[in-house]
């Protein structure tokens, strides 16, 4: 409600500087005033039209306001200070369309969104920094889900990479297993975490003898080129290793559409169909000189071409003498012929946009206990399956260290001529995750003084140092359950685990969203599972007191919502939202209508972490309502119903904020 005043506020007042000034602004800036009592919506239009129209910008905002007419749901504007145009709605007309859930039509873009988030390599055990970007992607497909968009949701697999093949060379070299053996050890429940510590034995064993490396390199080269023993120790190693991914991330209910793996991209021909088009494309070169020399390269992502002659000859000179430049090449494929993780991602992207001319085949591969069927990419699919690729945006989580090889993949595509794809690309970027010393020595770690005294210990795959998805889920469980059984004893151990899990998991993914996406995070048990302060579980605490207001008031808080809530009178809305308490109750009903201005936002901006302030920011004045207001005692019956429908319509905004956020809400706490 709150971005449909919005809009329409700001379409009045275009359509009035047309009329009135043959002004023509395409975008009004609108803000909010600093306390409720100024007005919902605040105008520095006058400031932006003093030089246009020459004149002060009170004098403007003088003029707008007694001009501009009445506009729908809107009671006046006001001029403010040097030239502000404060605008106030009808409270009471507002506060009856929010309570009855009013959703205004909006225009939905048109074409299908492609979010690829997680993509961890399927090697080893997921880790907390892996979280994060399952989180944030997770959140993002929820956000667009919520704006109404259709969303493919793909989580890509690099197994035929680096990662997969040192877990190999384990395998065979040091431990000296036959492919049944490791088949025998796949069958266990924490493969996964086998795999992590054989992953760090491995990269200690190449620095003990460079020479070793050479096992890498000959694994590599086995793996890419397939239909061999290595290659197929690589899938069921990779393989078995993804399907307890998929397992950890339905923990935090995050679920994927689509699993295309690199190991098709290169049995497909992608990468030969992509190459094809670069070359004659232009936008790959083949060295001849240099430190590159034998290689296919381009030009670097954020490097200057040289400006043109106007002739033919003189411009394809200029071309070829920027091509040697070796500051400004990208390496694309070896001079070996192999083919860097660029190359593939161009041919992969070029996929994704329906650029091609080539797919994938697709198989079954996960079913999601809600019936949510996953596939993932083969060389011999299925033939009904969904049509995936094809798609209009795309969005890929992937940390801020990629920044490079992501550029170069949109530059691949506008050199290509595919301008409008690579203007609907974006690269979602974020920082690492990091512990608190404090809870890396809850975890077990010996850390050292100096590791004490940081700020947060950064965390290492290749070290073995780090966090386990699953054992810091676990961990937050126990912790939660802790809790709940000290205040819930009288409920089943079944009962009160599935309660922990809830808020366990409303402590995690809050946790990771709360900061903004270019903040380092040291993660700390003890602040995330806080029932005070900016976190999961104090949000989900004033959901459970607002449903508790209506348990035992003897109603159901959905069924008054949406039965009692709108039968408040108009007269009751303008009595009750107009008295003494008017501007604090006020705040309350307004900050409840701006669910969807929010999710507006984080989408505009790529950043979860506005509603994630949102929800906390309505949790503290649901609960400073709580304390002020004794609803059920409340002896005025038409105030008392007033009050019964905050509290429904802040419940309501804070389910639904949260359930985008993928965070649902105990019966109890």
């Amino acid at each position: 409600m709150y971005r449909h005043l919005e809009h329409r506020l700001a379409q009045h007042v275009r359509d009035f500087l047309r009329r009135t000034y043959n002004l023509d602004l395409p975008r009004i800036v609108i803000e909010q005033p600093p306390k409720v009592e100024f007005g919902e919506y605040a105008l520095p239009l006058a400031f932006e039209l003093a030089k246009k129209l020459r004149k002060a910008p009170r004098k403007i905002a003088e003029e707008v306001v007694a001009k501009i007419g009445p506009i729908e749901g809107f009671e006046k504007m006001e001029v403010a200070g040097a030239g502000y145009i404060n605008a106030r709605v009808k409270r009471e007309e507002v506060a009856a369309a929010i309570a009855s859930d009013a959703k205004p039509k909006s225009e939905i873009p048109s074409g299908k969104i492609l979010v690829e988030h997680s993509s961890i390599n399927p090697n080893k055990a997921a880790h907390i920094g892996h979280l994060r970007n399952a989180v944030l992607g997770d959140t993002f497909v929820r956000l667009l889900q919520f704006a109404g968009r259709d969303v493919d949701v793909q989580n890509y697999i690099d197994n035929t990479g680096v990662q997969v093949a040192d877990v190999v060379v384990g395998f065979l070299h040091l431990e000296k297993k036959s492919r049944a053996e490791i088949e025998q050890l796949a069958r266990g429940l924490r493969f996964d975490y086998y795999c992590w510590d054989l992953y760090a034995r491995v990269s200690q064993w190449y620095e003990q003898d460079k020479q070793n490396l050479q096992a890498r390199a000959q694994t590599l080269h086995a793996i890419e080129e397939g239909n061999n023993e290595t290659a197929a120790i690589a899938d069921l190693i990779s393989t078995t290793v993804l399907h307890r991914h998929l397992e950890t991330m339905d923990r935090l209910d995050i679920e994927y559409d689509f699993l295309p793996r690199e190991s098709e991209i290169l049995r497909l021909h992608f990468w030969d169909a992509a190459f094809t088009k670069l070359k004659d494309g232009g936008v790959l070169f083949y060295e001849t000189e240099g430190k590159n020399k034998g290689c296919w390269v381009m030009r670097r992502a954020g490097t200057s071409k040289p400006e043109t002659t106007g002739t033919a000859e003189a411009d394809a000179e200029s071309v070829e003498q920027s091509q040697v430049a070796e500051e400004d090449q990208k390496v694309i494929v070896r001079s070996n012929g192999t083919v860097g993780y660029v190359g593939k991602d161009i041919a992969y992207h070029l996929w994704k946009f329906g650029l091609l001319g080539r797919d994938f085949g697709y198989r079954k591969f996960y079913l999601y206990p809600n019936g949510h069927q996953c596939w993932i990419s083969s060389t011999n699919g299925e033939p009904d399956h969904p049509h995936f690729g094809d798609v209009a945006e795309i969005y890929n989580v992937i940390d801020t260290r990629q920044a490079e090889a992501q550029n170069t993949v949109i530059e691949a595509l506008r050199g290509l001529g595919y301008h409008q794809q690579a203007d609907h690309y974006t690269h979602f970027s974020y920082e690492m995750v990091a512990l608190t010393p404090r809870c890396a020595a809850e975890l077990g770690y010996q850390l050292s003084e100096e590791d004490k005294n940081k700020a947060y210990i950064e965390v290492s795959g290749r070290k073995g140092f780090g966090v386990k998805a699953d054992d810091l889920i676990d961990t937050l469980i126990v912790s939660a359950k802790k809790e709940v059984d000290a205040r819930h004893a009288q409920l089943s151990e079944s009962e009160r685990s599935a309660i922990a899990t809830q808020i366990a998991v409303g402590a995690l993914r809050y946790f990771m969203l709360k900061y903004t996406k270019p903040s380092v995070i040291a993660f700390d048990f003890n602040e995330a599972l806080s029932f005070e302060g900016e976190t999961g579980p104090y949000c989900q605490y004033a959901v459970v007191r607002a449903t508790n207001i209506f348990r035992k008031g003897g109603m159901n808080p959905e069924r008054f919502g949406r039965d009692v809530a709108p039968d408040v009178s108009m007269n009751d809305f303008e009595k009750h939202l107009n008295d003494e308490d008017a501007n604090e109750l006020w705040e309350l009903w307004l900050a409840a209508s701006k669910t969807s201005y929010m999710v507006d936002q984080c989408i505009a901006t790529t950043e979860p972490a506005y509603l994630a302030k949102h929800a906390f920011q309505l949790a503290q004045l649901f609960n400073y309502f709580y304390h002020r207001h004794p609803i059920l005692t409340e002896p005025d019956e038409s105030r008392r119903k007033f009050l019964l429908a905050t509290a429904a319509v802040v419940r309501r905004e804070l389910i639904r904020a949260l359930g985008v956020m993928g965070i649902t809400v105990p019966p109890v706490m």
